[in-house]
């Protein structure tokens, strides 16, 4: 059963929720959920591929998608940098110091969202429209 459209429904309600929580300064789950909604729009692309989407790096359900597809270079460091927020925004012990409410700014914030909008964007244009 293809469920693509759940996934992808579950992805841009992520990327929605990243934005309201930079808009209310919580950076840290503002990196979080960008990095969930470019994991969930990938692994939308490949169940409707056909293809296995285990994991949680974007980068290597990117990597996957590449295998069918042509990726740009900049899709791939958009989803290598979105791996990056996967843990620390949410565990203090993933951090030198401090806990991730207090490490995560605003322009990182930003820049993590536009990587997930390309990356949900690329996997729209994968997708059949509904």
């Amino acid at each position: 059963m293809d469920r693509s459209a759940d996934w992808m429904a579950q992805a841009e309600r992520d990327l929605d929720f990243a934005r309201y929580s930079q808009r209310g300064d919580y950076f840290d789950w503002a990196c979080f959920s960008a990095q969930q909604s470019g994991e969930k729009a990938a692994k939308a692309a490949l169940q409707h591929m056909g293809m296995d989407a285990w994991g949680h790096s974007v980068a290597g359900l990117m990597a996957a998608i590449a295998t069918a597809h042509s990726v740009s270079e900049s899709i791939h460091d958009a989803a290598a940098e979105l791996d990056k927020a996967y843990i620390p925004t949410r565990y203090p012990d993933a951090l030198p110091s401090g806990a991730p409410g207090t490490s995560y700014r605003r322009p990182e914030a930003e820049r993590l969202i536009a990587h997930a909008e390309q990356i949900v964007r690329f996997c729209q244009s994968l997708l059949p429209r509904i």
